[in-house]
């Protein structure tokens, strides 16, 4: 079994989820009491998300570039980043260190296709839906038709990821515009909707809106999972 370095704690609410879902998936897999060998660097989230509001992207790639140099030192045979968000600084990760990394969207574009789906909506923080780090890979790489919510909605989704689902605060009004958001998004022709914050499944499920859900936290760490168990 190869061992997963994790680059965590953005936030650690969905960090603990990969963690969880990870050895889940891991025991389900070998049986018995096996578990993932899991190396996880756990970042302070707070200077991280300052420099994200500042938009001192520079800052947050030495943070993390750091974080994977740890990790390679500490034996990980290749990298997960467990936040979507972070994602933006994904070439700088890679560029700092000889091991892979798992994007995120990869797995998440290529279950939706299995699934037979072309336009999708996408749920994010700010970042993730209006930079283009994110959406372009969806489109150039794999192909999809991506929608994203109008600005008014996309300002909702992001203060409630950060203000909110960040701090472990699940809410009802947090749902319920999350609700009405994913249905403009259908109505817009979005076929499937993409959970792409790590912590938005904490607040919404299946059945809270009127197409499937594709939850990027739990795809993520089954791929980690393929990756981990496939021999070299």
């Amino acid at each position: 079994m190869k061992t997963i370095g994790m680059i965590g704690g953005m936030s650690w609410e969905s960090t603990a989820s990969y963690y969880r879902l990870i050895n889940e998936q891991v025991q389900q897999r070998l049986g018995g009491l096996h578990s993932a060998r899991i190396l996880l660097y756990s970042v302070d989230f707070a200077p991280i998300a300052r420099m994200q509001a500042a938009g001192d992207w520079d800052g947050t790639s030495r943070v993390l570039a750091d974080a994977a140099r740890g990790l390679e030192a500490g034996g990980a045979d290749f990298l997960l980043v467990c936040a979507n968000t972070m994602h933006k600084v994904a070439p700088a990760i890679e560029a700092a260190v000889h091991l892979p990394l798992l994007h995120i969207a990869d797995p998440t574009a290529e279950a939706i296709k299995r699934a037979g789906y072309a336009r999708v909506g996408l749920l994010g923080t700010r970042f993730t839906m209006e930079d283009d780090f994110y959406v372009d890979r969806l489109r150039q790489r794999h192909g999809l038709d991506v929608l994203v919510p109008d600005p008014d909605e996309r300002e909702i989704i992001h203060r409630v990821s950060y203000d909110g689902l960040c701090l472990g605060r699940v809410v009802d009004t947090s749902r319920d515009a999350y609700r009405r958001i994913m249905a403009n998004l259908v109505e817009r022709g979005a076929e499937a909707i993409i959970l792409g914050c790590t912590e938005i499944a904490l607040l919404v499920h299946a059945g809270d809106a009127g197409v499937p859900l594709f939850d990027t936290t739990e795809l993520h760490a089954r791929a980690a999972v393929d990756q981990a168990l496939t021999r070299a």
